[in-house]
């Protein structure tokens, strides 16, 4: 376990890594270490996941969700300080499918506001905004190695990074039953929330290989963006300095569900947008009508894609306006 940590700690550059039970935990757990208590509002962006309103409201606080950018679906920074109350307390910045919010400018907003900020890379390890990695440009960063992540192995796993002294020994000490180290208790509320070390020796041996990983899933993408070039699907957008894992290559089209009814034999799945249905969250609530995901693993054959890329095209026209 300390193995990993030390090793996950050293390939973001930052002096603390603490392990955590799943992603969800890790995001519960950087809460907490950061001083978010009941009653504390937390804003984030509306393409969240689920797991992480729940550990928001686990801990007694209020989720706050603004909206995301319609090209690149991340959180929209430009009404964060509109969002804000008395009782806001932290930011959590949600790298969706791959890459990063606009980081520069949600610090902006955090030190205005005497806020603290938490990074939820759980789909978004590796990815690099301005050179610099996910999860090292906020107060703390959670990130998950559920097997479905580019860093997954076989169990449900996460783990939370940070550069700061109080932080990690806040986050010891809640990991562990209120433990600084075994058989020392102190009084503080805490979770048995540990890494074992078969998962632990597995991923250190994951991050050996993230170069090639990223590589390939950025040749799938690029396919992607070749093979489709010039139909009315909405593909993927960049966000100025971000470097895209693409962990989700997530299109939209406004026929969606014809689209996908027209691809039943093929392995697409849709993508739910939390709070979706917010009347104030216009461009969520649209990209829960047109939203849904292509295969982009780093195994995806070429000719496969290449089929994939064909029936998508066929079904785009089969299905426009008309026909």
């Amino acid at each position: 376990m300390r193995a990993f940590e030390r090793a996950f700690a050293d390939y973001h550059d930052v002096p603390h890594c603490v392990s955590a039970g799943s992603g969800t935990e890790a995001i519960l757990l950087g809460l907490r270490a950061l001083g978010v208590r009941a009653g504390d509002e937390v804003l984030t962006g509306a393409t969240t996941t689920a797991q992480a309103i729940t550990a928001i409201e686990a801990i007694g606080a209020v989720p706050v969700i603004v909206d995301v950018h319609p090209g690149d679906y991340l959180m929209a920074v430009e009404q964060v300080a509109g969002a804000l109350t008395p009782r806001t307390r932290c930011l959590l910045a949600v790298h969706a499918y791959g890459q990063c919010v606009d980081m520069a400018a949600l610090r902006d907003v955090a030190t205005a506001h005497g806020l603290t900020i938490l990074e939820d890379c759980a789909q978004a390890w590796s990815a690099r905004h301005h050179g610099r990695l996910a999860g090292t440009m906020g107060d703390a960063a959670a990130f998950s190695v559920y097997p479905g992540r580019l860093l997954g192995r076989y169990g449900d796993r996460g783990a939370v990074i940070t550069a700061s002294d109080e932080v990690r020994d806040r986050l010891v000490r809640l990991r562990y039953h209120g433990n600084r180290e075994r058989y020392q208790a102190i009084r503080t509320p805490g979770y048995q929330r540990l890494l074992d070390e078969e998962e632990g020796a597995a991923l250190r041996r994951r991050l050996s290989g993230a170069g090639s990983l990223l590589a390939a899933r950025r040749a799938v993408a690029e396919r992607y963006a070749e093979g489709l070039a010039g139909t009315d699907l909405g593909l993927p957008a960049t966000a100025p300095g971000n470097e895209h894992t693409f962990h989700v290559y997530a299109v939209r089209h406004p026929r969606r569900e014809r689209l996908l009814k027209a691809l039943e034999a093929f392995p697409v799945s849709r993508v739910d947008v939390f709070g979706a249905r917010d009347r104030d969250l216009p461009v969520t609530g649209k990209l829960a009508e047109e939203l849904f995901a292509l295969p982009v693993s780093a195994s995806l054959p070429d000719d496969a894609q290449g089929r994939l890329i064909a029936a998508l095209r066929d079904a785009i026209d089969s299905t426009a306006d008309g026909a």
